[in-house]
């Protein structure tokens, strides 16, 4: 009997419910951005544009774009234009990511709220080196340079050959070397 009781019951929930469930809003959703996310620019963008599946509310939509270092790099001004919103950026002038925090309003939908990444790699200026004086060694200066130089080089080189020489008589001492058969004398 209990059993039973049961059973209804999650059938007029079912029943009652049902019908509220498939009428709540649906979840909106990003259908273009330009930046693409991911994506490496290499010219600073004007604006962030992102469209969406439902039309946006002309009230309370926001995309903030932020620098490398987490400073907002948009200038405020958000228009939206049916289902798409886009930003003004200042001039992106630091090489990294960038992340494009957003929250587009509906009259119909959910929030949508979310963020993406792209990559700016900004230009680097080419600036013509300054020459610097640089002191002249002269060629005896040079030579004696060279010659001191070259003494060590000779000098490591005989003290090496010096040790490998003692290592190879260490090792016959140390370990006696392959014995010899003595040769059979024949008469």
């Amino acid at each position: 009997m209990a059993f039973g009781r049961v059973i209804r019951s999650a059938i007029a929930g079912a029943i009652i419910f049902l019908p509220i469930l498939s009428t709540t809003a649906h979840a909106n959703s990003i259908t273009a951005s330009v930046p693409l996310a991911g994506s490496v620019l290499t010219t600073s963008p004007n604006s962030i544009s992102i469209s969406t599946a439902a039309v946006l509310s002309e009230q309370g939509s926001l995309i903030v774009v932020n620098d490398p270092n987490g400073v907002a790099v948009d200038d405020g001004s958000i228009t939206i234009n049916g289902n798409s919103a886009e930003v003004g950026l200042t001039e992106l002038i630091k090489t990294g990511v960038y992340t494009v925090n957003y929250t587009l309003l509906s009259d119909t939908e959910d929030p949508l709220t979310g963020s993406y990444t792209f990559m700016f790699n900004a230009p680097s200026s080419v600036e013509s080196p300054t020459p610097t004086p640089s002191q002249s060694i002269t060629t005896e200066e040079s030579r004696n340079l060279n010659s001191g130089s070259n003494a060590f080089v000779y000098t490591l080189l005989v003290l090496a050959v010096f040790v490998f020489v003692f290592l190879i008589w260490y090792a016959k001492q140390s370990f006696g070397g392959p014995k010899r058969s003595p040769k059979n004398k024949r008469n």
